[in-house]
């Protein structure tokens, strides 16, 4: 303990957040030289990694909540030596390694993007989760830590609610949380939008609650000291702290706390520039200097760390030597290696809804994936999320044993937990809801995509049969909106999102197939609530047929030189066979039906294939329960489309189906209008 050397650390973490800043003329100073004190001594003393092996899966792992205060982790990353001068001095420019807010890099200490305020604590929530899951299962030796670091805003997001009640009721020890409270916002200070009592409302939900001083290096260390060594509740470290502390005018005179230090640079407030760095101990000409003492601190603590870390490996080293399965097991957890699946050999009934296959599938899977997750938003039951819930137990305090999270309803969080359980690594995590509650998960989806995070999402009850449940539940617009996300390049270059919508309970074989072998990206099943007739198989064997769909699109039912083509996906491709048996009985018509459950991986294969499943040549009738837009760009400019552009209304499925045109006469007689 260094009070000299703790001071000058974090002043140099503020005067390096101001330089960004100022050079960048964009971002926010104010929050990161708040934040300073708390960040340098939970990364000099607290934090455990390893410096030489920033991958280390057992590392502890810090969530940043506040992406805006992306300077405060860069400056404490260049201290460690994970970022260079020139890195520092390129904030928020074209392909610098600084961007705007934190974007996932590990290899320099950047565990999640962050941006979208409540986001980012959530995800450590979902890590905390991971954690606790991996150590049920090898050893009370796996005791990293999760750490948080939230700001006003990301308190009062509405997603801070879910993750703080999950967090406290499963007694997730291993998550710490510091709560930067300097009552500004970026409009406004906090006591113009809120009045509630935070720490009571943590305390209520579950949590350890301490308030202290955030600038008192003291206090700060001895928060984190009782924070580690608790054992029963996450912590809410809240640190009150000082918005722009350190800034001063021109004649010296301090000037923090103002509204206006959050989001622009120092120089455009009442704080002078070259003035503050002064105070702070920087050298105005070089402000991207790590000043001489931090720099010979930080260079001893880098390499402590890395002889904890070695320490800790030995460790992990003696227990892999006396448990050569349970290692074996892990390092496949860790690689992401599935154990030998066959989806052919899940026995599925006659026309049943796809929800019920799916059902099926994840009572396999809960049997033969060992390193699952999967959660619902209190729907198990009516998503079938419970055919898994049957083969396991719920995750509780102090028992993980189980693999299933009740989320409660709070489709946000639990997606965005889903994400951070990916993040953490080791584990499988699946999210159901609703279809129509997809909604509800947006924002998390986003991060799921631009984090290339494998997450798998189960929605159920996919289009307006749900019937009875009326508009408020029928899903219309929803497949388009995600639909939206196939189309949309993630920065790998690759297709951001797969989303699957079978035909039938064998085509909901292979959609698990795909999305379980799908390591790169986010999936999406969209599934059924009604029964669906199967697809007739052409070969005796449905689901040799079905593989088809890993190619996105496949014929179902194909003839030499077909008058028409008719493209769906998920049960309105049972329709169309209903349809194509009057088009061939009545009108004499040779008719090919393709299943295209993934417009994406479709548009994927080449142009020669896409051709013969689709020939530009002819006609083409698309089916959706959505909106035309659905299916417009696989019919082409001269092709018809018949879905919905309107709202659903409550009624019994078969009646909708019947008032809306769904059924095998009515679309038989819009077929032949088209061709007519």
């Amino acid at each position: 303990m260094n009070k000299e050397i703790d001071q000058l650390a974090a002043d140099n973490i503020r005067a390096l957040a101001v330089a960004m800043v100022e050079k960048a003329n964009s971002g926010h100073p104010g929050g990161p030289m708040g934040g300073a004190d708390y960040m340098h001594i939970l990364y000099s003393e607290f934090f455990n990694y390893d410096p030489s092996d920033m991958h280390w899966p057992f590392r502890d792992r810090f969530f940043m909540d506040a992406g805006h205060l992306s300077t405060l982790m860069y400056a404490q990353y260049y201290l460690l030596g994970n970022f260079e001068k020139n890195d520092i001095a390129n904030f928020r420019q074209w392909n610098s390694v600084t961007p705007g807010h934190p974007e996932v890099d590990v290899s320099r200490g950047i565990e999640n993007t962050s941006g979208p305020l409540g986001q980012g604590h959530t995800m450590g929530v979902g890590a905390a989760i991971a954690a606790n899951f991996l150590k049920a299962r090898f050893g009370d030796w796996m005791n990293h830590k999760i750490y948080g670091f939230i700001s006003d805003g990301g308190v009062q997001e509405e997603i801070s609610q879910g993750a703080g009640r999950i967090a406290g009721h499963l007694g997730l020890s291993n998550f710490i949380m510091f709560y930067d409270s300097n009552d500004v916002q970026l409009s406004s200070k906090t006591d113009e939008v809120t009045s509630e009592d935070t720490a009571k409302k943590y305390e209520a939900w579950g949590w350890n609650v301490v308030t202290i001083d955030g600038h008192d290096h003291d206090q700060i260390r001895q928060a984190l000291k009782d924070a580690n060594a608790e054992t029963e509740k996450p912590t809410l470290i809240i640190g009150h702290t000082i918005m722009g502390k350190g800034c001063v005018t021109a004649d010296g005179t301090p000037y923090e706390g103002y509204t206006e230090l959050h989001g622009k640079p120092v120089g455009d407030t009442g704080a002078d520039y070259a003035k503050t760095l002064e105070h702070l101990g920087a050298d105005v000409d070089n402000p991207f200097e790590i000043f001489k003492k931090v720099a010979d601190f930080y260079e001893d603590v880098v390499n402590r760390k890395k002889e904890q870390a070695h320490n800790k490996k030995k460790e992990i080293d003696a227990w892999r030597s006396e448990n050569m399965e349970l290692s074996n097991k892990l390092d496949g957890f860790l690689d992401g290696k599935l154990p030998d699946l066959d989806f052919s050999s899940i026995a599925q009934k006659d026309a049943q809804a796809t929800r019920a296959a799916s059902s099926n599938v994840l009572a396999y899977l809960a049997q033969n994936v060992e390193n699952m997750i999967v959660s619902s938003a209190d729907l198990s039951n009516s998503d079938k999320t419970d055919g898994f819930l049957k083969k396991t137990q719920i995750l509780k305090k102090g028992d993980f044993s189980g693999a299933f999270l009740q989320a409660g309803v709070a489709e946000l969080t639990m997606a965005t937990m889903a994400n951070g359980i990916a993040l953490h690594g080791g584990i499988i995590p699946v999210v159901a809801t609703f279809f129509v509650f997809s909604d509800y998960m947006k924002p998390a989806i986003r991060l799921s995509c631009i984090q290339e995070l494998p997450v798998k999402f189960v929605w159920t009850h996919d289009a307006f049969r749900v019937g009875e449940d009326g508009p408020t539940h029928q899903p219309i617009e929803q497949e388009a909106q995600i639909r939206l996300l196939e189309k949309l390049k993630n920065h790998s270059h690759e297709q951001s999102f797969v989303a699957l919508r079978p035909a039938d309970s064998q085509e909901t074989n292979v959609a698990w197939k795909m999305a379980m072998e799908n390591t790169k990206t986010p999936t999406g099943l969209i599934l059924s609530r009604q029964g669906i007739k199967d697809v007739p198989a052409k070969s005796g064997n449905r689901y040799e047929e079905a593989l088809g769909a890993e190619k996105g699109g496949y014929l179902v039912q194909e003839v030499a030189d077909p008058d028409v083509i008719l493209i769906a996906n998920g049960s309105e491709v049972a329709t169309l066979v209903a349809a194509t048996k009057l088009l061939e009985e009545k009108e004499g018509l040779k008719v090919n039906i393709a299943s295209i459950p993934s417009e994406g991986i479709f548009r994927q294969q080449s142009e020669a294939y896409q051709e013969k499943v689709i020939p530009p040549n002819k006609p083409v009738f698309g089916l959706t329960a959505g909106l035309p837009v659905n299916l417009e760009g696989l019919a082409g400019a001269n092709g018809k489309v018949f879905g919905l552009e309107h709202f659903g209304y409550s009624a019994p499925a078969e009646v909708l189906d019947e008032k809306f045109g769904f059924t095998g006469n009515q679309v038989y007689k819009e077929v032949m209008n088209f061709l007519n």
